[in-house]
This record gives C-alpha cells, sequence and structure tokens, in this order.
C-alpha cells in the first residue's frame, strides 16, 4: 500500500501532532500540580521519550524492507528530530532544574557519574545529526557524506541504553533496560544481517573472476 501525496501529508501530520502528545501531558501536569515530584518525572518521561523515538527512526528502514512500505522513510527524518527535540529537553532539565545553567558544576557532575557522562556523549554526537537534517544540508555534504554522518545513530541509541540501563541499575530495576536492549540489538542486528547478505553475491562474483 503507498499512500497518495494528499494521504501522505495527512500522515505526516498526525504524527507530528501525536509527538507531541507527551510534551503536552507533562505540561499538562506539570501546570495543574497533579506531579509529586515534578523533576523526576520530567526527567525520566523526556528521557524515556528520546529512546522511544530512537527505536521508531531505525525501525522505519526494517520496516520499509520487510513490509515493502518505502513510503515510511519519509518520516524517519521527522522521527529523528523528535528524538533529538525530546533529548534537548531532557538535557535542559538536567542543566535547568538540577544545576540552574552553572555549566562548570555541571561538567563536574558529568565527569562524576559514569551514566550522566554516556548520556551527555550521546546528546552531543545528536545534535550534528539535528543540524544537518535539512535538504540543504544534504546538498552541502553530499550524499555519501550525509549517509555516513547519519550512521552516528547506532552509536548515539546503545549509548542511550547503556545510559538508561546504569541508572535503573543503581535502583536494581532493569526490566526496561532490558527490553531497550532487545529492540536495539535487533533493529542493529538486522542492518549488520543485511549488510553481509549484501556482500556475500558480490564476493562470490569477485572468485569467480
Amino acid at each position: 500500500m503507498t499512500p497518495s501525496p494528499k494521504q501522505l501529508t495527512v500522515i505526516k501530520a498526525a504524527v507530528f501532532v501525536l509527538a507531541l502528545v507527551p510534551l503536552a501531558r507533562l505540561v499538562w501536569l506539570t501546570l495543574t500540580g497533579a506531579l509529586v515530584e515534578p523533576l523526576q518525572f520530567i526527567t525520566r518521561s523526556t528521557g524515556d521519550w528520546t529512546l522511544y523515538f530512537l527505536c521508531i527512526a531505525l525501525a522505519v528502514t526494517p520496516l520499509r524492507r520487510l513490509a515493502k512500505w518505502n513510503w515510511v522513510l519519509k518520516l524517519r527524518r521527522m522521527l529523528g528530530l523528535y528524538a533529538f527535540f525530546y533529548a534537548l529537553l531532557h538535557f535542559m532539565t538536567f542543566l535547568w532544574f538540577d544545576h540552574f545553567f552553572d555549566v562548570a558544576e555541571m561538567l563536574k557532575d558529568v565527569g562524576k557519574r559514569p551514566f550522566i557522562l554516556v548520556g551527555f556523549i550521546a546528546f552531543v554526537l545528536l545534535i550534528p545529526l539535528a543540524i544537518t537534517s535539512t535538504n540543504a544540508m544534504v546538498r552541502r555534504l553530499g550524499g555519501k557524506r550525509w549517509l555516513w554522518l547519519h550512521r552516528l545513530v547506532y552509536v548515539v541509541a546503545p549509548l542511550g541504553v547503556l545510559h538508561f540501563w546504569w541508572m535503573k541499575a543503581a535502583k536494581h530495576d532493569l526490566g526496561e533496560p532490558m527490553l531497550f536492549v532487545g529492540i536495539v540489538a535487533l533493529l542493529l542486528g538486522m542492518r549488520v544481517w543485511w549488510a553481509r547478505q549484501k556482500q556475500t553475491p558480490a564476493r562470490a562474483g569477485v572468485a569467480q573472476q
């Protein structure tokens, strides 16, 4: 099934709006005073949604290949930008509410706690991906260099999961982290498998020459 251009526009608009629902919920719960520990809830929620959107963006290619839905590629950039958006909110919560914009104190905290350091590295690696997400940047960098740069997401996702794992390990709560490990391992493992399958015929052809 391939949607028409009009249908695709509607799908994009729906995804755009739905991706803002978690933020709207956070704002509503905060303004109504429904949260017992607002800082902890906002930090956890924005971090969770960063991982959700990273996984959804990584799932686009497998979905396209398995379901033959080439049109879903048109949603991948938006999903990736939402992953960065929630990562930015997650980082700003840490910088603002935890350290009141004291960058030096924040960097000390980053250096002291490994799980924060890993999360910080993952966030920094997301920045060039967000900056180069426009069509103009694709043209400026060239297709091949742009693709190589955006393969950083294969580093960002495991780092994000490791950040989440270490944070939850301190509370002896590894149920969710193990789920994310499985999902990211599957999504990246499928890419490795397809890459090897693609290389096998090429090697066989060279051997026959």
